[in-house]
This record gives structure tokens, sequence and C-alpha cells, in this order.
């Protein structure tokens, strides 16, 4: 059982930075791949970024990339999500999500992962 708290949202002016964080619960974070996705009012939930147990092979949506990096502190049970050059088009509550996979395995479909956190609302100003 892995448990997700997610942090750092907020009200942000277009052009800005924010960092998300996601703690996780257990002994066993090093065994997962780690995933956010987002979702806005009225849309489906969306792909942001997905990374590796180790942290060294990362994917990115395509709305995002270049803009987004995803990374993850496994002494500390946290992966981050740093969001640059926002847009109004990233206002969405943002979840991250956890499986245990092998070691070079990562996940891009919400589907795929079984524990989730509660989000996290980024809301972006014009």
């Amino acid at each position: 059982q892995v448990q997700l708290v997610e942090s750092g949202g907020g009200l942000v002016q277009a052009g800005g930075s924010l960092r998300l964080s996601c703690a996780a619960s257990g002994r066993t974070f090093g065994s997962n791949v780690m995933g956010w996705f987002r979702q806005a009012p009225g849309k489906e939930r969306e792909f942001v970024a997905a990374i590796s147990r180790s942290g060294g092979i990362t994917h990115y949506g395509d709305s995002v990339k270049g803009r987004f990096t995803i990374s993850r502190d496994n002494a500390k049970n946290t992966v981050y999500l740093q969001m640059n050059s926002l847009k109004p088009e990233d206002t969405a509550v943002y979840s991250c999500a956890a499986r245990g996979m092998g070691l070079f395995s990562i996940l891009l479909e919400p589907m795929e992962y079984i524990y989730w956190g509660q989000g996290t609302q980024v809301t972006v100003s014009s």
C-alpha cells in the first residue's frame, strides 16, 4: 500500500513557475514508477509526466515538454514536478500516481497506475 500526498499548488500568473511535490508513505517508494496527471473541469485526465524507479527515464506529455521537469528523491520518498513558463491552459488539478514496476519501466496511461493522491489545484491567471 502506498499513500500519496501532493502539495505546492496555488495561484500563479502566466509565465510564472511552481514546484509540486508528492510525498509517499511506506518503504517501497523506490520500487514504484511515478507519474503526474492533470484534469481540468469538463476535460479528461491528461498525462503530464512520468519517471522510472531510479529517475533515469522520464517522459512528458506534448503540451508540457520543454516547460515541465519531473524528478524524484528516493531517500525522501518524494517526486517533484517543476513547472515553468506556465500558461492559463495549465490550470487543472494535478495528481500524482504510483505503481510497483520493473527497474526500466515507465507508465503513461492513468489506468496503468494503482495508487493516487488527492490532487492539488494549480491556477494560472492571464
